[in-house]
């Protein structure tokens, strides 16, 4: 956990004896401690709170754990993580609570947890020191087992930090012992960051182990971890689990990423420990970590991890044998564009049969196949059946898939939309109708026949339509959706299937504007509001990635620029947005002249500019690393000129002004490009800025 803290006070640390364990050739049997038989489910507040640990917030998440359901779902463990103990040991050589953080100690919350029906999980580090530099357990693995045990916790997640370079089995299997020692039964969590191949070994040692670094609130380092952790299913097995670490549900991706993460770790008979604030948890998060559905294929009793089927071109299929007959299927789109995701019940496992059962554990749904499985599934989405053989294929509807394609509209514009439903089903689908959903103001015209009222088994039937988008778009970048649906009858019954297709499209940006991105970037201009959904790694120094709507030669002596930012994403902390001028804004990197007035959203107002004329901006407001005031939208921005020298103001209100600063720049030219710009300051990761009222004198 968290190697960069480790290495800012490795090299403060001594080392510390420790008796030599052996290693074994070969992975020993699973570790016999009666202990999760199924993968852990609890709570962890690092991910969300970091430092912040606290016996209040252990406590009130217990409540909450409680009166959500989560608890009768299956979540028990509340995982208290780093930073819960002073800075050093007492006069004894034993760990103690920070007063401060847990007055009633740590006995005290785990009394209240178990006075709950929940148990106590606690941190400590095989190293010298804990990630976060606390003392750590190295040398001292008897006595704070031993403490651990007197405490009454359940738990216990050991970090990696500053190990001293001693081989990992070496230190995990010393605590192991001593967690025996104690006589309580406390489930062992090795977070070794899945280093010196601990999935051949670690079931030897605890109940679960860590198979990657850290996960993150993104999408593309839960997928980074996903595929490190996919392939090791040979590794788990009761009381034995492959950790691909926290559940980022609820942190910030979006609900159908969230929905995937949740459903891939089921899949993969992963822990399921929520990493986010659940005391605070939207009802729609609450619903992903308490879909009992999803849950049961994770817990279920046979302790299969599912494997992959196939996974090619970003589209995959994972199967997991359960301990009824059924397989856990769970079709994944790493992609951005939706797509139809197909297997066989042969391929996932599943004997010959005259038809088989198909529960869709999102819907809530079951229908009948008579062999193929698939799917219409978002970009970056998934969807999770679980399929059976069955000898009462009238009894459920006929398993139908509409698709979709369509693409490329503008203000104003006309696509053609086809859609092809398809039957899975045993049976003949009747009374078959498609259609296509779009938001209100735009148009419908089918363009061929849309009822049909027979499609047999394994045939499709198509009809074609074409979608008219308003010439007024809501906004300058407008996302929204156009969805296929197919409305189907059969001899178990009714049912309406959908494939909703995202769409953005942006009103075009006209004179006087002109546009510039040395990344990616999509503009629009509507009325007077401006948008950027643009990338880009940073303005500073030799970084110069940014995306602007500007006009040329517009800058000159005695003008003054103001613009409004009505809404800024979030992509990081130091993520820009606002006035830019420079005498080019069509060379990033070399053009002088150079100074933004911007907002960020963790930094507040700043003014950066190019002090020596190199084309990089150099020179900052505040502090290093700093801004004024705090971020706040809408926000006013106001750019004065006065020969060489600028004033940036902003303003929370647009009447009341605050002086961010004054800089004087080299290479000036009479007159200068001047535009609003965005830079998300995360290389790959787009973000839209907003602004609106756009005034140049």
């Amino acid at each position: 956990m968290r190697k960069m803290w480790a290495a800012l006070i490795a090299a403060a640390l001594t080392v510390v004896p420790l008796a030599v364990v052996p290693f074994a050739a070969t992975p020993a049997e699973a570790v016999d401690n009666g202990l999760a038989l199924t993968p852990p489910m609890g709570w962890n507040d690092w991910n969300a709170f970091g430092c912040n640990v606290s016996e209040q917030l252990v406590e009130q998440t217990a409540d909450k754990i409680v009166s959500s359901g989560l608890r009768a779902a299956g979540y028990q463990y509340l995982n208290i993580d780093d930073c819960w103990m002073g800075k050093s040991r007492d006069s004894g050589g034993n760990l103690v609570p920070d007063s401060t953080k847990f007055p009633h100690g740590i006995k005290g919350v785990a009394d209240y947890v178990h006075a709950k029906g929940l148990k106590l999980g606690i941190y400590e580090s095989a190293g010298t020191m804990t990630c976060a530099g606390y003392p750590g357990s190295l040398g001292h693995e008897q006595q704070d087992a031993n403490t651990f045990a007197t405490w009454g916790v359940d738990y216990l997640k050991y970090d990696n930090c500053n190990n001293m370079g001693i081989p990992a089995r070496q230190r995990y299997q010393a605590m192991g012992d001593a967690l025996a020692k104690t006589g309580r039964p406390i489930v062992y969590s090795l977070c070794d960051w899945g280093e010196e191949n601990v999935p051949s070994w670690g079931g030897s040692v605890g109940n679960l182990w860590r198979t990657t670094g850290d996960i993150d609130a993104s999408y593309g380092r839960m997928l980074a971890i996903f595929h490190q952790n996919v392939n090791l299913a040979a590794a788990a097995g009761p009381g034995s689990w492959n950790d691909p670490d926290m559940l980022e549900v609820g942190n910030g991706m979006t609900p159908t990423e969230d929905r995937t993460e949740f459903s891939l770790w089921a899949e993969m008979a992963a822990p399921l420990i929520s990493g986010t604030d659940l005391r605070s948890a939207s009802a729609d998060t609450l619903a992903i970590y308490g879909n009992k559905e999803v849950i049961a294929v994770d817990q279920d009793k046979l302790g299969r991890q599912g494997k992959p089927v196939s996974m090619a071109g970003g589209l995959d299929v994972l199967a997991k044998p359960l301990a009824d007959g059924s397989v856990a299927v769970t079709l994944f789109n790493e992609n951005t564009t939706p797509a139809v995701i197909s297997t066989t019940a042969s391929a996932i496992g599943l004997g010959a049969a005259k038809d088989y059962t198909v529960r869709d554990l999102w819907a809530h749904r079951t229908t009948e196949t008579a062999k193929a499985i698939s799917g219409f599934v978002p970009g970056h989405g998934t969807v999770m059946y679980r399929v059976a053989p069955t000898r009462r294929p009238d009894a459920y509807a006929p398993n139908v898939v509409v698709d979709t394609t369509g693409s490329g509209w503008s203000a104003g514009s006309s696509a053609t939309v086809t859609s092809t439903v398809t039957d899975n089903g045993a049976r003949a689908a009747t009374d078959v109708r498609l259609g296509v959903h779009v938001p209100a103001g735009w148009t419908v015209t089918p363009l061929t026949r849309t009822r049909f009222a027979r499609v047999p088994s394994g045939g499709q039937a198509v009809a074609r339509f074409r979608v008219t988008a308003p010439a007024v778009l809501p906004a300058p970048i407008t996302r929204t959706t156009v969805t296929a649906v197919a409305s189907v009858h059969g001899p178990g019954g009714s049912q309406t299937v959908t494939a909703p297709n995202p769409v953005e499209l942006s009103a075009p940006v006209r004179a006087p504007f002109k546009t510039f991105s040395d990344n990616t970037a999509t503009f629009g201009a509507q009325d007077s509001r401006l948008a950027i959904d643009g990338a880009g790694a940073d303005l500073w120094d030799g970084t110069d990635q940014y995306s602007a709507i500007y006009q040329q030669g517009a800058e000159h002596d005695g003008s003054t620029t103001v613009v409004k930012v009505t809404a800024q994403a979030d992509t990081s902390e130091w993520a820009k947005a606002g006035i830019m001028v420079r005498d080019d804004i069509t060379k990033p990197g070399s053009s002088p002249g150079y100074l933004i007035l911007a907002e960020a959203p963790g930094k507040g107002y700043v003014l950066q500019w190019d002090s020596t004329g190199s084309g990089r901006l150099d020179s900052n407001s505040a502090p290093p690393n700093e801004g004024s005031g705090t971020a706040a939208y809408p926000s006013w921005l106001k750019l004065v000129r006065s020969g060489s020298t600028y004033t940036g103001y902003y303003s929370t209100d647009g009447t009341d002004w605050t002086q961010v600063a004054a800089a004087t720049l080299p290479g000036v030219t009479a007159t200068q490009d001047v535009g609003v710009f965005t830079s998300s300051h995360s290389e790959g990761a787009s973000g839209e800025a907003d602004f609106a009222g756009f005034t140049q004198n």
